[in-house]
């Protein structure tokens, strides 16, 4: 099987980003993102996802983190569409459900082809050590619109906002890792009536 690798560059007048991505890899992380509760949840990707990401973003800070976030999103989307190539021989659909303490998430991807994001997360603070929370729906929009995928996300119970996040950002890097996987007995099969996705 050839190696499902990707590395994208996204420049614009306010980010600078690099993706580089490993679907099959070992869940080693490199971030340097300038906004570090953001490299804390992509690390949950990339450890629960098993596969491997460097992520590096210059981006105009001194505003906010709405750019920098959404963009990484973006990014992120394109490396992984490329990286899982034509989608023959995979599972297509990916689900995990992830608790942490009191908290516990859903999420369910189709690597359909058609972008949607569905997400039902009611935060219990606004901000969790400076990071506006609502910049989330901006990063899974971002991916969901350039990976081409179908994403359910609900935050089902939770009274820390950390672990609310947490949570969803675990069962994110499970799903992801459960849709790309291959299944012997699809083998050389695009997973789809329609003969393409």
């Amino acid at each position: 099987m050839a190696e499902r690798k990707a590395r994208v560059e996204r420049n614009t007048l306010e980010t600078q980003i690099t993706v580089e991505i490993n679907l099959d890899g070992t869940g080693k992380a490199c971030f340097d993102t300038g906004v570090p509760f953001l490299d804390h949840m992509m690390d949950q990707i990339a450890r629960h996802g098993m596969m491997d990401l460097d992520i590096t973003c210059k981006g105009d800070l001194e505003i906010d983190d709405h750019h920098t976030v959404e963009d990484i999103g973006i990014t992120l989307g394109q490396a992984f569409k490329q990286a899982v190539g034509d989608k023959k021989g995979i599972r297509r659909y990916g689900h995990a459900y992830v608790p942490l303490d009191e908290a516990l998430s859903r999420v369910v991807i189709d690597l359909s082809g058609r972008p949607g994001l569905l997400m039902d997360v009611p935060y219990t603070r606004a901000v969790v050590g400076g990071f506006d929370v609502d910049l989330f729906a901006e990063f899974f929009q971002g991916f969901v619109n350039h990976s081409m995928v179908t994403l359910h996300i609900d935050n089902l119970k939770g009274k820390n906002t950390h672990h609310q996040i947490e949570t969803v950002f675990k069962a994110f890097g499970r799903a992801l890792r459960m849709a790309v996987e291959m299944d012997e007995r699809m083998a050389g099969i695009t997973p789809s009536t329609k003969g393409a996705l």
